[in-house]
């Protein structure tokens, strides 16, 4: 079945890719592991001049990486080439950084010399997302080539000349050739990459059931996994912030990629004492966002990247209403060719609802009213997600409370949830398990290897 690139903000079909068979399949799983036998022996300094030269590229090529990313899956121009210059950071990042995070460990003990030992385990799958095309290729790729594995790109099947675009980007920076591989297949033959043995790793950014079935067929083989899944992210808002400030860093929180980001604020949990003045400018902020063509730079949101996504977000907002929520503002398509929903809040919203229970991707805010401390946190943990909170207080007390509280991977105080290669990045509950970027996301896919020598 070929895989198909559509321009979200039209509709229209652009290129048609052919999938691959599976013994073109098992060829680039052989080429992979060949590959890695030497490029494992490489040292930190080597692969670190190829990296800086990925980075130098993107920074080179931004707006035509940009560009393909628009077409592809439709968020702003601005946003899109900020994500190519985002990734050139990782790179960067990684190259400089990677040796002293793998370096040996020496560990007092009874033996004359031991410490720990970081190799690399070999070729990992990666299964990735549209939503961030290359961002989210580029943080597992960045450490995982720095740490000496290969890598496997399964990306998502709207996003085609992104993962080959990726491809070529380490391929003339002097990468292996077989180093970094896209393969060009639906999601129907990832269990069969899975399950070849010569693949010793699989980590995956998407929906909680994409995570469930990887995470089910990656555990009965007891091979390791790094899951990325879904958040219902809180926005909490208590007396004391700087309600200016949370306002508009609110509707940035949530409008973000057009609303389709597993970190982006979903659910405003507002203190009663300052929910109505906090409503009112959040609405009318969110009202005066301009909707249109992505690839204008006046344009702060664009379509849906699919028409599927369209409509499961149009049927998500219809049953939360039919359940008693009310629509503030928007609650609709936008009246023109492609996929484009208006930005929308919603408050009043009954517990059993889709807007309660599930996470919404696109620019659907929910709002809450808190009536103290406790409230807003038991408010942000009854989710079955658990990935990043935001929560706006001056109150060093309550900014305490938060930290220890809130049931997320991340804790943002005065501030909007985002990633940082600086910083590990991962959720609890069903938002995954497993951190990337920082030294804690380029351990995932090494041996940690004890070493004790008499």
């Amino acid at each position: 079945m070929p895989l198909e690139s559509i321009n979200p903000a039209t509709g229209e079909t652009i290129k048609s890719f052919e999938s691959l068979s599976d013994s073109e399949i098992d060829d680039r799983i052989k080429r992979a592991l060949t590959t890695f036998s030497d490029y494992r022996l490489t040292t930190f300094p080597q692969r670190a001049e190829s990296m800086s030269r990925a980075a130098n590229i993107l920074e080179k090529h931004k707006v035509e990486f940009g560009e393909t990313m628009t077409t592809e899956m439709g968020k702003p121009i601005k946003a899109a080439i900020a994500e190519a210059e985002k990734c050139a950071w990782v790179c960067h990042f990684y190259s400089e950084n990677a040796q002293q995070f793998l370096a040996d460990e020496l560990i007092e003990t009874n033996a004359s010399r031991s410490y720990v030992h970081y190799q690399p385990i070999g070729p990992v799958l990666a299964v990735m997302p549209w939503n961030f095309p290359f961002w989210q290729v580029f943080r597992f790729a960045a450490p995982a080539l720095m740490a000496g594995n290969v890598a496997l790109l399964k990306h998502a099947s709207n996003v085609p000349a992104c993962a080959l675009a990726i491809e070529e980007i380490f391929r003339d920076a002097g990468f292996p050739k077989h180093a970094f591989q896209t393969l060009m297949i639906g999601s129907d033959k990832v269990r069969r990459v899975i399950e070849d043995t010569r693949v010793r790793a699989v980590t995956l950014t998407g929906s909680e059931p994409a995570g469930s079935e990887v995470a089910s067929q990656a555990g009965k083989l007891i091979k390791k996994s790094v899951l990325e899944l879904g958040g219902s992210d809180p926005f909490i808002v208590m007396p004391s912030a700087n309600l200016d400030e949370a306002v508009k860093t609110a509707v940035t929180a949530r409008t973000i990629n057009n609303g389709q980001s597993c970190i982006a604020a979903k659910r405003f949990i507002v203190d009663e004492s300052i929910a109505d003045h906090f409503e009112e400018r959040f609405v009318k902020a969110m009202e005066s966002l301009t909707v249109g063509n992505p690839m204008d730079d006046t344009v702060q949101i664009g379509p849906l990247a699919t028409k599927q996504i369209l409509e499961d977000l149009e049927a998500q907002v219809m049953k939360t209403v039919e359940l008693g929520g009310r629509v503030l503002t928007g609650g609709k398509r936008l009246a023109s060719p492609g996929f484009y929903y208006l930005p929308t809040v919603l408050t009043d919203i009954p517990k059993e609802s889709p807007a309660y229970r599930d996470e919404l991707f696109g620019p659907v805010a929910s709002l809450f009213r808190a009536s103290d401390l406790d409230d807003a946190i038991g408010l942000a943990n009854d989710t079955t997600f658990g990935l990043g909170a935001s929560a706006w207080t001056t109150d060093k007390s309550e900014q305490a409370r938060f930290i220890e509280e809130i049931e997320a991977g991340c804790v943002f105080i005065n501030g909007m949830v985002a990633s940082d290669p600086r910083l590990p990045f991962g959720g609890v509950k069903k938002s995954g398990y497993g951190r990337e970027l920082g030294v804690h996301g380029i351990r995932e896919f090494v041996n940690i290897k004890t070493v004790w020598v008499k």
